[in-house]
């Protein structure tokens, strides 16, 4: 279930008492909805459909998607081949693990519906197990798709530039060096991610001031 906006609003300031960098992101990141999309098959395709294209394009390969299989779900994608997929717009390799994941779910390797009663990091560990599937996919999927409030995608570009641009340093943390980080903000980790994401999008928008970059 999604939190509302007294939760938001008091993870927010708990998160601010446990690491300055996002206290300093509270205080400048307006109020924000927590963010949901389609869980179960039809929102993990979403996810591999939308990945290193743009927005426009994404949305007219869904739109055709749509339109020729009449409803995104296992049964309808596995009436198609790879190449059919391909006519959509998909690349080989998109058209390659949607096909994957259809069979997946078909056969029971993996059930895409039921993933609420396992642990973050076994319903993780599912994703991962498919092919095509990184771990940045597996944590937004948990967090957007199934509103888990504790889950980190720390291999997302935007959060790396987030914290050091927060604290005024000039190089960002890598991978592993965030996920350590990450681990301050245990309980709320989605709400830090939000919030990152706000204040990195603040700064890309020109409504939040950047701080002076230190190279200490």
């Amino acid at each position: 279930m999604s939190l509302n906006a007294d939760e938001i609003k008091k993870a927010r300031e708990a998160l601010g008492r446990l690491d300055p960098a996002l206290a300093r992101a509270n205080n400048t990141v307006p109020p924000f909805e927590w963010r949901t999309r389609a869980k179960g098959f039809r929102g993990l395709v979403a996810f591999i459909v939308e990945q290193q294209v743009s927005v426009a394009s994404a949305r007219a390969i869904w739109l055709r998607l749509e339109t020729d299989l009449d409803d995104v779900t296992p049964e309808q994608v596995l009436k198609k081949n790879i190449d059919e997929l391909k006519t959509f717009g998909l690349s080989a390799s998109k058209a390659k693990y949607i096909h994957g994941v259809a069979q997946a779910h078909a056969s029971g390797e993996v059930d895409l519906d039921e993933l609420s009663h396992l642990a973050d990091e076994a319903a993780c560990g599912k994703f991962i197990a498919l092919n095509g599937i990184g771990r940045w996919t597996a944590e937004a999927y948990l967090m957007w798709c199934e509103a888990r409030t504790d889950v980190f995608p720390a291999g997302d570009i935007a959060l790396q530039e987030a914290v050091p641009i927060l604290e005024g340093k000039a190089s960002r943390p890598s991978i592993k060096e965030l996920y350590a980080r990450s681990e301050k903000w245990r309980l709320y980790r989605s709400i830090a991610a939000h919030l990152l994401w706000g204040y990195y999008t603040g700064i890309k928008q020109n409504v939040i001031v950047m701080p002076r970059a230190s190279h200490r």
